[in-house]
């Protein structure tokens, strides 16, 4: 999985007042737990864009004072007004131990099931996965060439390699729904192009999340 870096500085103080003197220079207050200790530290907001702003997915080196941490997003607060980073929390971390992270979908190919005029839906545009962090994938790949329309494709079909899925199998992760345009003709175009198949086909956080899976 591809790694940001971000560069913070220590906080020696974590009170109120402190916070509030952080955010006014336009830096934000941080946290990184999940290791022997807890580190608290702060960094420009800028620093957050590649990780915040991006469907992307991405793991975390944080520096500060000469030592890097990996880790991953936890969690984020955003004004409710503005929508400026208020805190960012982050999980250390470990190369043996697994962790749930939210992964983008990508889907590929052209379903036959909208060249006949079905209307594509798709339910997840991320997923949870566990694995170890040299196992995390960039993005969950997805084929819907084979999806004729009223087919569904769940999480039990989804290849995975090196992790598992933190949902049900049974979870739709896109369909194709019949559409108006299907209505005339766009089922009977579909029937005729299976008839020409050698064997048939196979059948909603806040900026990036991940969570400890212990």
């Amino acid at each position: 999985m591809k790694s940001i870096t971000i560069q913070g500085t220590k906080r020696e103080s974590v009170g109120k007042k402190s916070t509030k003197a952080l955010r006014d220079a336009e830096l934000v207050p941080c946290v990184v737990y999940g290791g022997e200790e807890t580190l608290n530290f702060s960094a420009e907001e800028r620093a957050f864009k590649g990780l915040v702003y991006t469907p992307e997915a991405h793991t975390v080196s944080i520096e500060v004072d000469g030592k890097t941490i990996p880790a991953v997003l936890q969690d984020i607060q955003f004004h409710p007004l503005t929508d400026k980073i208020l805190h960012v929390d982050f999980y250390q971390l470990s190369e043996d131990k697994p962790v749930i992270m939210e992964v983008p979908v990508k889907l590929t190919g052209r379903s036959k099931g909208v060249v006949a005029g079905g209307a594509l839906r798709q339910s997840f545009r991320k997923l949870k996965v566990k694995a170890i962090p040299a196992n995390l994938p960039d993005e969950i790949v997805v084929d819907i060439t084979p999806l004729k329309i009223g087919s569904k494709l769940y999480v039990g079909d989804v290849k995975a390699e090196g992790f598992t899925f933190m949902h049900p199998d049974n979870a739709v992760v896109v369909a194709v729904k019949m559409a108006r345009t299907a209505l005339k003709g766009g089922a009977a175009a579909e029937d005729e192009d299976e008839e020409g198949e050698a064997t048939p086909a196979e059948g909603d956080a806040p900026a990036a999340e991940a969570t400890s899976a212990e």
